[in-house]
């Protein structure tokens, strides 16, 4: 990975500072940036007009494949370009190699990308928020280790392999086992607003698959109200297994007298058929340690009460 073009077809960035640190960064680990110019733009919230986003996106039909394609930040603005995008273009040039990562509001691009085209895109780091930390000097900090080495060799090798050790709990009436399926998902907020729309993938595309989700600043009783749509649509009962990322930064409030996320994930357990396991702690989210996962991939999943295994090939 020599090369990392940048898109920004969301939020624009709140502070300037965040992704030109973001490129010092990169630089300094010899990675050559294209496209900088978009992360100045500023429409009201956008990161441009909608024509100059979608420009972004189409553009990406016509990118060296040899170049990363990286979001620079997510926020909301993808949802107005979808019935826009050349999904079929950029899918020939994913044939030819390229490969295109960001995680949060790009989740719409991802799924609709698969539920459209059937092509892998890469559900992990972006700019702003994994490469553009600065220390209390004011001096750019290196990317999280995890998440850096992981995402290499997601560029690299094309090639997943984590294994989680934490205690599982939700596991329901399969106390361990191994599935084999597509590994969708992304944002869960972003998922539940395309349900009935063309770009959530189909139940045929997914029957069997690997759902990972994460979310953030969303109150855990929101999450088992997403949670239910999912089931309730048919969604979560169609997979073979549930990966739960990180669900950061909400707040509790008194009233809620002891109900927490576990609440809610209780309360799924219960509703979801037994065979389905759902896994949690893993490593990708709003937070420091991300994997890169690809999204439209076949992968492989090993589980026990002590945590599970992930692998995949693309």
């Amino acid at each position: 990975m020599k090369h990392i073009h940048l898109i920004a077809p969301s939020g624009a960035s709140l502070d300037i500072r965040s992704p030109a640190a973001g490129v010092e960064a990169l630089q300094s680990l010899g990675i050559e940036i294209h496209n900088t110019a978009c992360f100045e733009r500023v429409d009201q919230r956008f990161a441009g007009s909608d024509e100059q986003r979608l420009a972004d996106m189409n553009e990406l039909s016509q990118v060296d494949p040899e170049k990363v394609v990286m979001a620079i930040r997510g926020g909301y603005g993808l949802h107005r370009l979808l019935p826009n995008i050349e999904w079929a273009a950029i899918a020939s040039n994913i044939e030819q190699g390229l490969q295109i990562c960001g995680h949060s509001d790009f989740t719409v691009f991802q799924l609709g990308l698969l539920a459209q085209t059937g092509a892998i895109s890469l559900a992990g780091p972006m700019l702003n928020f994994d490469f553009a930390s600065l220390n209390d000097a004011g001096v750019v900090m290196p990317p999280n280790n995890f998440t850096w080495q992981h995402f290499v060799q997601a560029m690299d090798a094309r090639t997943l392999d984590c294994q989680v050790t934490a205690p599982q709990t939700y596991l329901g009436s399969m106390p361990q086992g191994a599935s084999s399926g597509i590994l969708w998902g992304g944002n869960l907020s972003i998922l539940a607003g395309l349900v009935g729309t063309p770009y959530l993938p189909s139940v045929n595309q997914t029957r069997g698959g690997i759902l990972f989700l994460e979310d953030v600043n969303e109150h855990p009783y929101r999450v088992e109200r997403m949670l239910m749509q999912l089931l309730d649509a048919g969604i979560l009962s169609n997979q073979s297994a549930i990966l739960l990322g990180g669900f950061t930064a909400y707040r509790l409030h008194d009233h809620d007298r002891g109900y927490s996320l576990e609440s809610a994930l209780k309360a799924i357990r219960q509703r979801l058929p037994q065979h389905i396991p759902i896994l949690t702690d893993l490593p990708f989210g709003h937070q420091p340690e991300k994997l890169t996962l690809p999204v439209g991939a076949q992968t492989n999943l090993n589980y026990d009460a002590n945590g599970f295994t992930i692998q995949s090939r693309w």
